[in-house]
């Protein structure tokens, strides 16, 4: 390992390298809990590169709910590989550098990614409430350039909000340590290296992600509640389960989301040990990314039928080939892993 750089300027430090020192704490664990995260990494990658290859290849996906699913994959394989790659290479070797640029690198896109998640969901959830509350005009109402508009916001508001939370942590004047507790470069643990106030930078931090995500948030829940009011108002209670089963991995998904988030924002940052913040961290960059596939692909009839009539074509297309070797090796990680 190389040593960690520091350019010295009176008494503070320009610092060119971080040391993430993982999870250092947890002795004799190390390779048991890297053999469980790399499961769940490839689970999580074959999980949605398998929902990628099944909606591009089967006609009867090809509708806005599947276009918008297509997306939150996509972003889930890259949401989870901002963070995991080095986080298994802590656990496998001990703590590892990383150059500023990649802890700035590394930090954006893991805020890019969260946010756009909050935007995907809310914009998934407002397709689910025009397909249940208005079933008639939902295809004039969720067209194609509707489907784009809403991606591409969702993409484009996920990109932008971090850029003022990473402009501002980043010209902080930081200490001669360079060692960051956590296992990737999360806010917290890089605001405890700076030599400054930081009062402001969390503070505008603060006040970004309380509005990324509450207000998705509560247009996710005010579309789950018009949704429930129409759903209850069906006569037969077969229609009722089928309009549920429409949005029961959603659900699913927004539950473990934000569930997780609330948990983690709900106790106050200073009393937070590192510990327990690592373990949370997993929650959110590990456990939850992996089990949205399976959440999609095990409680969806729609992608379980598509899954069915894939795996019964003989042709030799290579993406089909590709699906079929990513379902037997997902089906087979999650087995173990779950």
């Amino acid at each position: 390992m190389s040593p960690l750089r520091h350019v010295y300027m009176g008494n503070l430090t320009t610092i060119k390298e971080f040391l993430l020192l993982g999870f250092g704490s947890l002795h004799g664990l190390q390779f048991f809990l890297f053999g469980i995260f790399l499961g769940m990494y490839v689970v999580t990658l074959l999980g949605n590169l398998l929902i990628l290859i099944v909606i591009s290849l089967d006609r009867n996906l090809q509708t806005p709910m599947y276009f918008f699913l297509s997306n939150f994959s996509f972003l889930e394989i890259w949401y989870t590989t901002s963070i995991a790659p080095k986080m298994l290479q802590t656990l496998l070797v001990g703590p590892q550098v990383i150059s500023f640029v990649g802890c700035v690198v590394q930090f954006y896109f893991f805020g890019s990614m969260a946010v756009a998640e909050c935007f995907l969901l809310a914009a998934m959830s407002y397709d689910r409430y025009l397909a249940i509350c208005s079933p008639l005009q939902y295809p004039s109402l969720m067209n194609l350039h509707m489907c784009v508009l809403l991606a591409s916001g969702s993409w484009l508001g996920g990109f932008l909000t971090p850029v003022v939370t990473v402009a501002m942590t980043f010209q902080l004047p930081f200490c001669a340590t360079s060692k960051i507790d956590h296992f990737f470069c999360d806010l917290a643990p890089v605001l405890k290296l700076a030599c400054s106030d930081t009062e402001i930078v969390e503070k505008t931090t603060f006040l970004l992600a309380s509005f990324v995500t509450m207000v998705p948030f509560l247009l996710t829940v005010a579309s789950y509640i018009h949704i429930v009011a129409a759903v209850l108002r069906i006569p037969s209670a077969a229609g009722k389960q089928r309009a549920f089963s429409t949005c029961s991995s959603h659900l699913t998904v927004v539950t473990l989301y934000y569930g997780t988030l609330g948990t983690v924002y709900a106790i106050p940052a200073a009393t937070q040990a590192a510990v327990l913040n690592k373990i949370f961290s997993l929650f959110y960059t590990v456990v939850t990314p992996m089990v949205n596939p399976i959440v999609y692909s095990l409680r969806n009839k729609d992608v379980q039928k598509a899954v069915r009539r894939l795996m019964r074509e003989n042709s030799k297309h290579p993406n089909l080939l590709a699906a079929k070797v990513s379902l037997s090796v997902f089906v087979s990680l999650a087995v173990c892993v779950l």
